[in-house]
Formats: structure tokens, sequence, C-alpha cells
């Protein structure tokens, strides 16, 4: 099992190898085999990186008026891991902190009806999120995983190979979650979000579900998943209610949130309410009062007065080991 704790002072060694497509039922297209390519792709190196705070992510979220609450103060909150009270040292509002996100776009044979909505929201959406300061990856997987565009600043880049993608294949989810994290995320700093578009259902990972969830805590990357599984312009038939929950799981346990729209139209609003929600977060840091360096999962709560709030950040993540 895959586990690399983040939160406290310690180095981690991870040996990163390239995100491309290496199976054999990749297609013969030149587009593919261009796409392969492209430079800025990950090569065999050693990263070690020291990281010394606890840092979660919260947005509040209003019941009653069905807004983001973004004026809480520091005061507010009350942070617990493993039921014990930490003491709060950093607390920010991030709303302008730049932003590094991973779209993953499933491009599987399920998904060839769908992937024309698909494509058409997520440009519209790199379009609207996209500051200055961000930057964007894409990611396809069908039977395989390919970066297909590197991170970016540039909305333009990532519209081209939107369009370029096709459907064809299995579905690699888990792999697809794994080796982004792996690869990109675990070494970028600040806020860090997937965007998944997916009908949930993995028939060609090597990962389990598990390492999907434990790799994705262990980047701090919070995880928006939005299910192409709905009717409507879908018209999706057979029973995805096992698909929407595993985009459910992976959603819960790192902070961020499963959407299930049902008309191509609400794919939109889907992405809106994603850049929304980023734009509308709290940085709370705190060094953990436990010693212990065990590797294992430490449950985090967060708390705040108002009965009406809801609260969304990440449930946990894992103790490093060794001294």
């Amino acid at each position: 099992m895959l586990r690399f704790g983040l939160a406290v002072t310690f180095s981690l060694v991870l040996i990163l190898q390239p995100l491309v497509r290496t199976n054999a039922d990749q297609g013969n297209a030149a587009s593919q085999a261009d796409r392969q390519q492209l430079p800025g792709q990950i090569s065999n190196q050693t990263y070690r990186r020291n990281v010394d705070l606890v840092n979660v992510f919260v947005s509040v979220w209003n019941k009653d008026t069905k807004s983001f609450v973004t004026s809480l103060a520091r005061e507010d909150f009350a942070i617990y891991e493993d039921g014990k009270k930490q003491e709060i040292t950093n607390f920010v509002r991030e709303a302008n902190l730049p932003l590094t996100i991973a779209l993953l776009v499933d491009t599987s044979q399920s998904v060839a009806p769908k992937l024309k909505f698909e494509q058409d929201a997520a440009t519209n959406f790199f379009y609207t999120v996209l500051k200055e300061a961000d930057r964007a990856m894409i990611v396809e997987f069908d039977s395989a995983v390919s970066l297909v565009q590197d991170l970016t600043n540039d909305p333009n880049k990532l519209a081209k190979q939107i369009r370029l993608m096709q459907a064809a294949g299995n579905t690699a989810l888990y792999d697809a979650i794994v080796r982004t994290c792996d690869e990109k995320l675990i070494r970028e700093a600040g806020r860090k979000a997937i965007v998944i578009l997916s009908d949930g259902d993995d028939s060609a990972s090597i990962e389990t579900l598990e390492q999907a969830r434990e790799m994705a805590v262990n980047a701090e990357a919070t995880i928006f998943s939005i299910s192409i599984n709905r009717g409507g312009f879908f018209g999706v038939g057979g029973d995805t209610r096992a698909g929407d929950r595993v985009l459910t799981q992976l959603a819960d346990v790192t902070g961020g949130k499963a959407m299930f729209p049902f008309q191509v139209e609400e794919l939109d609003s889907s992405f809106r309410e994603i850049s929304q929600e980023l734009r509308s977060q709290y940085n709370i840091g705190y060094f953990s009062s436990n010693p212990l360096r065990d590797g294992g999962y430490r449950k985090i709560e967060v708390k705040v007065a108002e009965k009406s709030l809801k609260l969304n950040y990440r449930k946990g993540y894992y103790a490093p080991t060794g001294k």
C-alpha cells in the first residue's frame, strides 16, 4: 500500500515515473502519438519534500441562504485531531491564493456519447476559472493514462488539447488519480484540486480505490467529481449507483464535492460551483500534538458554533514514519 505522510516535518522520497500512455490498445492515431511527446512531462527523478504544518482547506456553506460564507474569523473555528483539540497557528482566507488544477477526463468507450458535452464544459471552465497565477493540467484516461497538457496558465493550450480527445477503451480511473498525485500534485504547494469527469465505473486500473483515496489525501488534493451517469441529454441506461458511490467517496474523503448533473446545461453549472468553492476557502493550519510517526491515519474534524453552516474539508491525513 502506498503511504506517504505529509503533515509533520519529514523527508519524502518519490521515484517519479513518466505520466504517458504505455498500453498496447492506445490506438494508432497520429494525434495520440504526438501528444505523448509533449514537453514538460515528468522524467525519472528523485523528489524530496519537507512539510511542517497540517493544512486544512475549509469551505463554509450557509444551508439557509445556500451561499458560501467567507467572513468568518479564526476564533469561529475549532479543529480536532483524533478527538483532541489542536491549536490553530495559521489562518488565511484563500480567495486569491493561486490554484493548481488537474482535470481528469474519462475518454473510455462508455462515455463516447457524452464526450462532446465534457469537452465544451471543460473548455468553458478553464476560460472562466483560471487567473494569471493559477496553473492547470489535463489527464485523459481510458485503458491507460495520458498527460495531454502539462501545467500551464494558458486556457488556449488547454482548450486545444481538450478538443483532440477521442473515446476508446476501458476505464482506468484509479490509476489516473494515483499517477496524477504521485507524479505531479504531491510536489506542488498551495491549493490543489482534482476535477474528475467520469461515470466512476473503473474497469482497467492496476491501483485500487483505497490507493487512489490515500494518494489524494497524501497529495493534499481536493477532489471534485462530476458524474456523467444521469439521464436527459446523456441518455445513460443501466445501474449507475456503484460508479456514483465511487465518485462520492473520492470527493468526501478529500473535502471536495460530488455532483450529478442531469442535463448538458448543468455541466456548466457544476463547473461554476467548483470555481466558486475554490475561491471561497479558508486555510487552517496547526502543528499536530501527536508526536508519533507510526504512519497511521489521523482523523480531522473542524467545527463552528453556528448550526446553519455546513463545512467541507478533508477528513484526515496519514502520519509520517521513521525519525
